[in-house]
């Protein structure tokens, strides 16, 4: 016997019907009871969700969320009794595109929490498939990343990007202002790195006429260009220990002076810096001040390596060969993107780039094969001492195939000892992996059969 569905106030459909964001209203089982005039044409212009499970519309599941590797607001409301966020990857018309959700659960009479409304805001910042600029990734780790990036977004905070060179810390600054108040003003990035000490504070603040020889007329600064809008500061950490004062002065005071003036001036600018350097490290050694590194790093977001987001390296390389091959529409053959996933990248998506470029040069038709990968890699190596010998034909595709067989043993073998030791479930395997669920569960697949 199916159960009766219950029917929420009339009223309460009809305020949300006449909300601009997107709105749904479910019960307590899951069930949609109402979705407004913007849901509907944003992820279900063709098919009604009125009686279909909020978790089946939004992920194609079967199970709740939390069943499923994700987060449910839901289950999380229950447990703190109040309004909850969380960021998911949502299915729409247009394709899978992530989504900030926040959750507010009603309460009936007695107390009882009888009614969920959700409402969803797309952060058009990222994506779960290839596109041809933006930040893109499904893994866990990515997905953490993000999440982080819609919540300090809309605030005023100041922001600091950790990680290795080639994580894309100046798409992820980007992101954190196109997703801000701010974002119909500049961006203006600092390369912090290539300003000599002597030019460092003219560039920021600006110069007053005759401050300097050859300051000819006065000058605006960096900051001034940002004004209302985002200044990034790029590798902060190679900041000259002289200049950090006064950048301390600007984020604590928000005020400046340009050079060879006496008038403070008022900075209207949100900051978002960014290092792969450690900073912790430098402030023990006194090469960076201990309170600029607390007034700059009010909320710290660790952008992962890209061995730590191992299944996003399909994604990444669909994106990035529409970018160093536009007209060319290159496929990557399964051979060759496992030869991808089990190289380590210590330049990351920056090294993953050049590497794709390389390859994609060295392909005549439409498809990257192993060889031409594999070829790619060793092109991009320094030469050792002694000159090789002259290669058969043959010999590039049999040293490839060895090469791949070779790396895929050692992943299994790894594989084997981490499942072996691992004491907890099958989700906290994956997210130490860096992988999902779902190709954890594809991977141990494959070791059994092979076994």
């Amino acid at each position: 016997m199916t159960e009766a569905i219950s029917q929420p106030l009339p009223e309460l459909v009809s305020y949300l019907e006449g909300l601009a964001e997107p709105h749904i209203l479910f019960d307590a089982r899951y069930r949609i009871l109402a979705a407004n005039a913007a849901y509907r044409r944003q992820f279900s212009p063709e098919r009604s969700v009125v009686g279909r499970t909020c978790y089946e519309v939004s992920h194609h599941f079967h199970v709740p969320c939390d069943q499923a590797g994700e987060s449910c607001p839901l289950v999380r409301a229950r447990e703190s009794g109040q309004r909850e966020r969380v960021l998911h990857l949502h299915h729409t018309p247009q394709g899978e595109e992530y989504v900030n959700i926040e959750l507010s659960p009603l309460r009936d009479a007695t107390g009882e929490q009888a009614f969920f409304v959700e409402r969803m805001e797309p952060l058009q910042v990222a994506h779960g498939q290839p596109e041809a600029q933006s930040l893109i990734g499904r893994a866990p780790a990515f997905q953490r990343m993000l999440a982080l990036v819609a919540r300090v977004a809309p605030a005023h905070a100041t922001v600091l990007l950790l990680g290795e060179s080639g994580t894309g810390k100046e798409l992820v600054a980007k992101a954190v202002h196109e997703a801000s108040p701010r974002a119909n003003r500049a961006l203006v990035a600092v390369d912090c790195s290539s300003l000599p000490e002597n030019l460092f504070e003219s560039e920021l603040f600006g110069h007053e006429r005759g401050a300097f020889t050859g300051a000819t007329a006065a000058k605006g600064g960096l900051v001034e260009a940002a004004s209302g809008g985002t200044l990034f500061l790029d590798e902060v950490g190679d900041i000259p220990l002289s200049m950090q004062v006064k950048l301390l002065r600007l984020l604590e005071s928000g005020t400046y002076r340009r050079v060879g003036s006496t008038e403070l001036r008022h900075a209207d600018i949100r900051v978002v810096a960014a290092t792969h350097r450690d900073l912790d490290r430098m402030v023990a050694d006194g090469r960076f001040r201990e309170d600029l590194y607390y007034r700059i790093s009010t909320f710290p977001i660790h952008l992962p390596a890209l061995r730590e987001r191992r299944d996003d390296i399909a994604l990444l390389a669909g994106a990035l060969l529409l970018r160093v091959a536009p007209k060319r529409n290159l496929q990557l053959a399964s051979e060759a993107l496992t030869l991808l996933q089990g190289c380590d990248f210590p330049g990351n998506v920056r090294e993953l780039r050049n590497l794709l470029e390389r390859a994609a040069l060295l392909c005549d038709g439409p498809l990257l094969t192993e060889a031409h990968v594999q070829q790619a890699l060793q092109s991009g190596r320094r030469p050792g001492p002694v000159a090789a010998r002259p290669a058969t034909s043959a010999e590039p595709q049999q040293a490839a195939a060895t090469v791949a067989a070779s790396l895929r043993a050692v992943q299994d073998s790894a594989l084997q000892q981490l499942v072996a030791s691992h004491t907890g479930n099958r989700a906290e395997l994956a997210a130490r992996l860096g992988i999902s669920e779902r190709s954890l569960y594809r991977k141990l697949q494959a070791l059994a059969k092979s076994g």
